[in-house]
């Protein structure tokens, strides 16, 4: 189980390190665009599409990563109160009876979202630009398998704990064992 779980730590940690630097175009196609704008009278066609592919993209891209570390909201009020091996038992039927099969079916779903728009060639319509949306919609679906497997992560970590092979756990998204 330990080197399932170290892959999918990897695997998120390298996805949620590659998704921060989409601020980098997100703020030079802003930036250009307000130059372009004010000092120039030279608005652009592509810089709202710019905008928001690369914020959506961002934080789609950055679920996986944002639940590795515990970065996703939790009542932790409630939490504090459970020990260590309630909140694994909590996280893990959690995961896998709510969570893991919604976003199986939501991950499922979204190729086909994706692969319609990729064979009709869908265009944006959101300006004059009108690129074509479909490398967007994978970035849905690619999303949603990292989350997925993030989450078979978290699955892992919990049954870790309760099989006694962590020394302890606060569902924090830690690669390591404690």
């Amino acid at each position: 189980m330990r080197p399932l779980l170290r892959a999918i730590e990897r695997i998120s940690g390298i996805s949620g390190n590659l998704t921060a630097w989409l601020v980098a175009p997100l703020i030079l196609a802003t930036v250009y665009d307000v130059g372009a704008r004010y000092l120039f009278s030279a608005p652009t066609q592509w810089a709202y599409e710019i905008g928001y592919m690369m914020m959506g993209a961002h934080a789609l891209l950055g679920m996986a990563y944002t639940l590795r570390v515990g970065g996703h909201v939790r009542i932790d009020a409630f939490s504090q109160m459970f020990s260590q091996g309630t909140k694994a038992v909590i996280d893990l039927v959690g995961y896998v009876v709510f969570l893991l099969p919604c976003l199986v079916w939501m991950t499922w779903s979204l190729w086909g979202y994706w692969f319609t728009s990729f064979q009709s060639g869908e265009l944006s319509g959101q300006s004059a630009w009108n690129p074509m949306i479909w490398p967007f919609k994978l970035i849905f679906f690619i999303a949603f398998v990292l989350l997925v497997l993030q989450i078979v992560g978290e699955v892992t970590k919990a049954i870790l704990y309760l099989r006694g092979r962590r020394y302890s756990y606060e569902g924090d998204g830690s690669p390591e064992a404690h």
